[in-house]
């Protein structure tokens, strides 16, 4: 009788296959740039055979949307993490979200977000709708995760807002929105120093725009988002 053990194996290995390849082309993509990335490189670097990438992709382009659509997830992902930092009770809420806008930017310029922005912004004339392709799927979570945190501040006193997913794309655009201009399209570092300066100043924006009156008790009933409302 084949055990549990041995029938996962062979899923298993199919897994850190695609892993193995994913991170390869990634690296390859990165270094030669689409048009003249092999896939009998990204094969020999990921240590597999060049008829087992076609296998698990199809064709280099399937690769290629899959190497960004990926990685845009995940970002997205350890972003929503992040946001955990973000209290209920409105303590420092300068500080928390300072803390917090920190975290979205080190997601976004990791290793692997770096180079992802770099690949985006070098491959948008060949591929256009890619770019609006991650922002949907890395940014849709992010974006309903970090409105329902700022609709419970807003509940609770802490922020006036009246559209929290509004709000929720201010917040994004002010704390990340000079990261092309400062890194040149992701093809140099960002100093710590320029990007303390682009989130104080992004914070500071936001609480000026958003931050509430004394608490009121004929406040208006907290926002809702858009999709909350939606289901």
């Amino acid at each position: 009788m084949t055990t549990g053990r041995n029938a996962s194996t062979p899923l298993r290995g199919r897994i850190d296959k695609r892993a193995a390849i994913l991170d390869a082309a990634l690296r390859v993509f990165v270094q030669e740039g689409y048009g003249l990335a092999r896939v009998e490189t990204i094969a020999e670097r990921a240590g597999v055979a060049k008829p087992t990438v076609y296998n698990h992709f199809r064709d280099k382009e399937n690769l290629f949307r899959t190497v960004i659509l990926d990685g845009a997830q995940r970002t997205g992902d350890r972003i929503v993490a992040a946001l955990d930092l973000l209290p209920d009770d409105g303590a420092d809420l300068a500080g928390a979200l300072t803390r917090v806008a920190r975290n979205v930017i080190d997601c976004q310029l990791n290793d692997e977000g770096w180079a992802l922005q770099r690949l985006m912004y070098a491959e948008a004339a060949r591929f256009p709708d890619l770019f609006d392709d991650a922002l949907r799927l890395g940014g849709a979570h992010v974006h309903i995760a970090l409105a329902g945190r700022l609709a419970r501040l807003a509940h609770r006193g802490h922020l006036d807002i009246d559209d929290a997913d509004l709000a929720a794309g201010h917040f994004l655009a002010l704390v990340s929105g000079d990261l092309p201009t400062l890194s040149a399209l992701g093809t140099r570092a960002v100093t710590d120093h320029d990007l303390q300066a682009a989130i104080a100043a992004g914070v500071n924006t936001f609480l000026r725009a958003f931050n509430a009156t004394p608490p009121d008790p004929n406040r208006r009933p907290a926002p809702t988002t858009r999709a909350s409302t939606s289901r």
